[in-house]
């Protein structure tokens, strides 16, 4: 039981990071232009990212 919890617990935080980072990778791609074309701020979205994923 107590291991089921652990492995069940270690791929939900394998699962997440690979979501992170995957986003992550998407804003970074952004260039410079296309964060204004859509009025956003890199920082901004990543944080809101963070948010999201780890509450």
């Amino acid at each position: 039981m107590i291991f089921n919890d652990l492995m069940t617990r270690a791929r939900n935080s394998i699962a997440k990071r690979k979501h992170y980072n995957r986003l992550v990778a998407e804003i970074d791609s952004f260039s410079s232009r296309d964060l204004a074309d859509m009025r956003a701020d890199r920082s901004e979205m990543l944080y809101q990212i963070h948010k999201q994923i780890y509450g």
